[in-house]
């Protein structure tokens, strides 16, 4: 494993003629799917600040909630087999759908997060994680270093050890993230105003997980971009 090898991820991404990733594009400035900035739309009440920096660490992954957070192919596993393999699990399951999203700030960054508590996404989650995990290579010594650096308990160093992401299973939390870490003064009035801006630009209802989504990171200093967008069913 090197920084040269490609990441995968399996990431729910709505469609591309949707309003919500037409919005989560925009805010990001970036589009995954073309793989190229986009113009930004900067949320009402927030134009004197430096929007490109604070959106720069989610941009270079594109809009996207995790399910199985980026991986290195394991051995003997090719990249047509990861996508046959997503083509299959598709076609059998029922995804789950949340009764709404909302702005919400987890710590200091911002993002989306779903309107009510879901023991149907968490179900649904934790067997996609386990489903892919025999395409993942085992972290490199670097990545459980940096994992390290949080502060994890002793079940997300366990979840860590066993799927090389310690926010799975009961520790899992859907979530679109919409900004970077932000300076405490700033995660207010920009929660505040990010979910003035997602409430004109996305009807309010339901949202269906409708399909998931391979993004690849050809190395380390590139950007994630769509591979695959695979509805259920």
């Amino acid at each position: 494993m090197t920084a040269t090898a490609p990441r995968y991820a399996i990431y729910f991404a709505p469609s591309a003629e949707s309003a919500l990733w037409r919005f989560g594009s925009a805010t990001l400035g970036y589009d995954a799917i073309s793989g190229k900035e986009q113009a930004f739309s900067v949320p009402p009440g927030c134009e004197a600040l430096d929007w490109a920096a604070l959106t720069a660490e989610p941009r270079r992954y594109g809009f996207h909630a995790t399910l199985k957070a980026p991986f290195e192919l394991s051995n003997g596993r090719s990249e047509g087999a990861l996508r046959a393999f997503a083509r299959n699990y598709v076609a059998g399951r029922t995804p789950p759908t949340l009764e709404g999203l909302a702005v919400d700030a987890l710590g200091r960054f911002v993002a989306l997060t779903p309107s009510q508590p879901s023991d149907a996404l968490q179900n649904f989650a934790f067997d996609l994680v386990q489903a892919f995990e025999p395409f993942r290579a085992a972290l490199s010594p670097a990545d459980l270093a940096r994992r390290l650096q949080s502060p994890l308990t002793p079940a997300h160093r366990a979840y860590l050890e066993a799927f090389g992401y310690p926010y799975v299973g009961d520790a899992f939390r859907f979530h679109m993230t919409l900004t970077g870490s932000l300076p405490q003064e700033l995660v207010s009035p920009v929660r505040a105003a990010l979910a003035g801006a997602h409430a004109q630009a996305v009807p309010a209802g339901p949202l269906r997980l409708d399909r998931i989504a391979i993004f690849k990171q050809a190395d380390r200093t590139s950007r994630f971009t769509l591979l695959d967008s695979l509805p259920f069913g």
